[in-house]
């Protein structure tokens, strides 16, 4: 393990950081709020220790498959917890705790929340805390396009399975050319998204803080009743097609630009996104009419947000879900473990791994009944190494063991099983809300500080897909 050129990088990302926290210190300084000196005292700390560490001369500049892994997950680590300073300077958070935990959802695209008064905070720390989505949303993706590369035939095959089709990792030869490609379609759909907002009567602060949240699909809104304090349609029906293409694979809007759009109708993954989204809103949306809304207006209407929100893992809600029939709260939360798609900035499991454990269900049914057929698991015409499932039937091995240790543990609260299991599943799957306590009129205030430090790396884990955060508890990664 090159450890100081890991430092270097640590360094280069704190000093990004200030960087990114300098646009919410100019809304607290025209706004005149107090909240400025926390973020300056921040960003002090910030570019002192970024500093330290990137003076650091290492010997070999060479970063392999173990140090980029690295940088990851220790950076968001890092991220989360000097993110979480201007939340417990200004005062807004008293709690280190509760600041980490907010910060961390914040830059997870998670948005889940432990704030129980939203509408008082300061403008610049409302901005901060929605602008950790927009980060957090774009970072995971150039990241994980400039890491995986790097990381050998494996990790690349790994990359082919999530992204079948248009492969991000492979719209151009360069991964930086990709990244800045990648960067250029995240960055115009924000300023579509936000004229958009503003011609539908939204304030410009307010279209910027909830396009940041529905970009980076995560859901931290100014509002304490969410979009749903706005009780305006447009904006609904905005903000549900944007959230709707965010939580889709950004490759297919580069071939898309290219004036390849055939390329929709042929990815697999995106044919099951758009399935799915279909079938939910339809069967949600005849369990909650004349049983909760009384026109098809109203329940197609709150119906189709609630399940955007919810498949693409942003969180924000226009409606409390939990009062709705448990058939309604079960497909809920049957799409939250499932999430977006590859190469979106949702979370969740992603599609293209639930196709693949499906389609490689069905050719062990097919060897049952001809024992001697040689079958293989195809996406999209072509067929999929054994590697790639073994690593795709891995990956849900360890998803399922990380929840069931991290309800188990969130179980000493001595809350229901209902919230509980769902607080877990909101964090690992950076979705927001839950059920009952953790419901859209909820939040994670009453969790001990065991639970949030639990659901804290729960958040993290899950964003950045478990590998990497497991890698660091292991002795063998850190061996010579």
């Amino acid at each position: 393990m090159n450890v100081a050129m890991v430092s270097k990088n640590l360094g280069t990302l704190l000093i990004f950081e200030i960087l990114a926290m300098f646009p919410a210190m100019i809304v607290s300084l025209i706004y005149k709020e107090s909240a400025f000196w926390a973020f300056l005292y921040t960003m002090i700390i910030l570019l002192i220790i970024g500093l330290v560490l990137f003076m650091i001369k290492p010997k070999s500049k060479s970063i392999y498959a173990r140090e980029g892994f690295a940088i990851v997950a220790i950076g968001w680590i890092l991220m989360s917890f000097f993110g979480a300073l201007p939340f417990y300077f200004s005062g807004a958070i008293p709690s280190l705790v509760d600041s980490f935990f907010e910060s961390s959802s914040g830059f997870t695209t998670t948005g889940a929340s432990i704030l129980t008064e939203i509408e008082g905070l300061a403008k610049g720390i409302l901005f901060w805390r929605s602008f950790t989505h927009w980060v957090g949303g774009i970072g995971v993706l150039v990241l994980a396009m400039a890491i995986l590369p790097s990381a050998g035939a494996q990790s690349m095959q790994m990359m082919k399975a999530e992204s079948p089709g248009p492969n991000p990792g492979r719209l151009v030869p360069k991964v930086k050319e990709t990244a800045k490609i990648l960067f250029s379609i995240y960055l115009l759909i924000t300023v579509i998204e936000i004229i958009l907002l503003m011609f539908a009567g939204m304030p410009f602060y307010d279209a910027l803080v909830h396009t940041f949240g529905t970009v980076g699909t995560g859901g931290f809104s100014s509002k304490n009743l969410s979009i749903g304090g706005y009780n305006n349609i447009m904006v609904e029906i905005i903000i549900t097609v944007f959230m709707l293409m965010c939580g889709a694979n950004f490759g297919l809007y580069y071939h898309a630009l290219k004036g390849n759009f055939k390329v929709l109708f042929k990815d697999e993954e995106f044919k099951l996104y758009v399935t799915i989204v279909t079938i939910s809103i339809i069967v949600i949306t005849l369990n909650i009419y004349g049983e909760v809304y009384h026109t098809v207006k109203e329940s197609v209407r709150y119906a189709a947000f609630q399940v955007a929100s919810i498949i693409t893992t942003t969180g924000y809600a226009t409606a409390d879900f939990d009062t709705w029939p448990v058939f309604s709260k079960l497909i809920l939360l049957f799409i939250m473990f499932i999430g977006g798609c590859a190469g979106s900035t949702g979370g969740g499991m992603k599609h293209i791994r639930i196709l693949l454990l499906f389609k490689a269900a069905k050719r062990n049914f097919l060897k049952i009944v001809h024992p001697r057929a040689v079958d293989s698991v195809r996406i999209g015409g072509r067929a999929v190494d054994e590697q790639a499932l073994s690593e795709v039937l891995g990956f849900f091995f360890i998803y399922i063991i990380i929840f069931c240790c991290a309800v188990l543990i969130v179980a000493l609260d001595g809350k229901s099983i209902v919230t509980t299991l769902s607080s877990v599943v909101a964090t690992i799957a950076n979705i927001g809300p839950g059920l009952e306590i953790v419901g859209p009129a909820g939040n994670f205030s009453s969790f001990s500080v065991l639970s949030k430090i639990t659901l804290s790396f729960c958040m993290i884990i899950g964003r950045l897909e478990i590998y990497p955060i497991l890698l660091l508890v292991m002795p063998k990664f850190w061996s010579k």
